[in-house]
């Protein structure tokens, strides 16, 4: 293998970005995996993602197994895995990060137009066959729907891996509400290795700084950069500020295969969306579990990125052609999952239900209460939750799901957040190792009441579209009527368990006393790091008030989940 350190890739303003570039050492053109992001490309895995490290070596071996591993780096392909099968692997440090100068603007549209030079950079290599593709997790993925919007001539294929596609309605709020994700994530995996950093780390071959070779005073690297955060307060509706890094996914014509989690609060609606938004005549979808890193290394990753980029990059007869559309991993409550291909998603055969909430009973019956009941509840207290009876046989849950809710409230507003919920029959909660929690919940919804307005053209009944662009504020007493998004989910509920919501005012958390673990500070019991609890956001006692649940008679509350038939060519794993 052949390594050229910071290669300069000049854009079309001047400024040069760096990239790594790992290739076969056999003089002859060969087709480009490429990454491009802030994240520091000579930052080592090992040192920069310890604890997600220390995950892949003791729990999934087949990671880290037939590599030096001295390469390695979060969230890109190991060059150790791809260059002796032929490939190129480049890795680009964006504008203002690691050792390439410039403003730093995150998912910003000058951001994206870098990405496009550098894809038609690495295009017209004398070590390039001319196609590059496009794989990498999460700001990897992310900025994939981006760039390949713009059809950039060389790029042949994209595989975004647990990548957002919507800037606003997944990458900073959640049905108008505003996680903290990019508060926490930002001065850690940003800031820390922009361009300038002085003390930061080293790359463990050549032993240069990773956000080198300039140092620049705090001063400085304020002025070179966006403030990402203050954005976040300053926007507080859908406005240009989004819409200018959310792709229009209708402009991608380009081969995809979109590989999404099922329980990452950041992530999974994207890959789905992505999926169902694209132009291209040839695409895949397929769904995993476990944490966010796990999947894109393992064997199983691995080979599924290597079929596919064979196939498009290189023309060989990978057995792609047979590749279902989708391919599904369903979640099972024993942490196993059971294999399924199909040909479309949602699932075709898939039976939309009504679970009704019964507020006499506080129960979910399939027939709705002939008579219109009340409940209130403390927005910020422990709401209301709804069960099944046990159930008399297994039933899958698999796909997009929503609710219709009537409330009111004791202020001018009101935040919904909904929690689908297993129970077993002793009466214990069912978690998953979600992708960023050790115990995820089953599936989440989110709605800021006063942002209800929809958008009738793109909304599905199983998917609500809001708009976001205009606040509508409750009347305090008088009733609404609400469309909440539960994002894409998966579990097969054995019979015996009981399946339920909660609906709160606030962020759900498993009962118990733990311990819990946490991240920067945050206590994860089955949100992760996407938790709804920023002062300038929820703050006020606007949501602090009363909520009043309305179901029964004319007005009906209920879920809409999409329940999945079992088929008896599933395999289990």
């Amino acid at each position: 293998m052949r390594i050229d350190w910071d290669e300069p890739i000049t854009m079309d303003d001047g400024v040069a970005l760096r990239a790594d570039v790992y290739r076969p050492d056999d003089g002859g053109p060969h087709p480009v995996i490429m990454t491009h992001g802030p994240y520091a490309k000579g930052l080592a895995f090992q040192e920069g993602f310890q604890p997600m490290w220390h995950n892949l070596e003791t729990e999934h071996p087949d990671a880290l197994a037939g590599s030096s591993n001295r390469y390695q780096n979060w969230e890109t392909a190991d060059p150790d895995k791809w260059v002796p099968d032929g490939y190129v692997v480049i890795r680009v440090d964006s504008r203002g990060a690691g050792r390439s100068p410039g403003y730093l603007d995150i998912f910003s549209p000058r951001e994206t137009q870098d990405y496009f030079h550098c894809i038609e950079w690495a295009g017209v290599q004398p070590w390039s066959n001319g196609k590059v593709g496009l794989l990498g997790i999460s700001y990897y993925a992310v900025n994939q729907w981006q760039v390949a919007a713009l059809r950039p001539p060389h790029l042949a294929a994209i595989c975004p891996w647990e990548g957002a596609c919507d800037f606003y309605r997944e990458l900073t709020h959640h049905g108008g509400i505003l996680h903290i994700f990019l508060q926490q994530w930002y001065p850690v995996q940003v800031a820390s290795v922009q361009h300038g950093v002085e003390n930061g780390p080293r790359h463990p071959v050549t032993g240069v700084r990773v956000a080198g070779p300039d140092v620049l005073s705090d001063a400085e690297r304020a002025k070179n950069a966006a403030d990402s955060v203050s954005a976040l307060y300053e926007h507080p509706l859908l406005d240009a500020h989004y819409r200018d890094r959310t792709p229009d996914l209708s402009k991608i014509t380009v081969p995809v295969l979109s590989a999404t989690n099922w329980a990452h609060h950041l992530h999974t609606r994207g890959g789905f969306e992505g999926y169902a938004g694209v132009a291209s005549d040839q695409k895949w979808l397929e769904v995993h579990g476990l944490q966010h890193w796990v999947e894109f290394y393992t064997d199983y990753g691995v080979a599924l990125q290597k079929r596919f980029f064979g196939h498009f990059l290189k023309g060989e007869d990978t057995g792609w052609d047979d590749q279902p559309p989708v391919f599904l991993n369903v979640r099972r409550v024993d942490g196993s999952f059971e294999q399924r291909a199909e040909t479309e998603w949602p699932p075709a055969r898939t039976e939309w239900t009504k679970f009704h909430l019964d507020l006499a009973r506080n129960a979910l019956s399939p027939e709705s209460d002939p008579t219109e009941r009340s409940a209130e509840f403390d927005a910020l207290g422990d709401g209301l939750t709804f069960w099944t009876e046990p159930l008399a046989e297994p039933l899958e849950v698999t796909g997009p799901a929503a609710a219709t809710l009537r409330v009111a409230s004791s202020t001018t507003d009101a935040d919904v957040f909904l929690t689908l919920r297993v129970q077993d029959p002793d009466g214990h909660d069912v978690a998953f190792t979600s992708a960023m929690d050790p115990n995820g919940a089953i599936a989440l919804g989110w709605l800021r009441s006063s942002l209800r307005k929809l958008d009738p053209a793109r909304s599905e009944p199983y998917r609500p579209w809001h708009t976001f662009d205009e606040r509508q504020p409750l009347t305090p007493g008088e009733p609404v009527d609400l469309q909440v998004e539960i994002w894409p989910t998966s579990v097969i509920v054995p019979a015996g368990y009981r399946l339920g919501v909660s609906v709160q005012g606030r962020d759900f958390e498993f009962p118990g006393e733990g311990p819990w673990p946490s991240a920067f500070g945050i206590s994860m019991r089955g949100n992760g790091l996407f938790v709804h609890n920023d002062t300038k956001d929820r703050g006020s006692d606007v949501y602090a008030g009363r909520t009043t649940l309305i179901s029964g008679g004319k007005h009906p509350s209920y879920l809409l989940l999409p329940v999945v038939p079992a088929r008896s060519d599933a395999l289990h794993v």
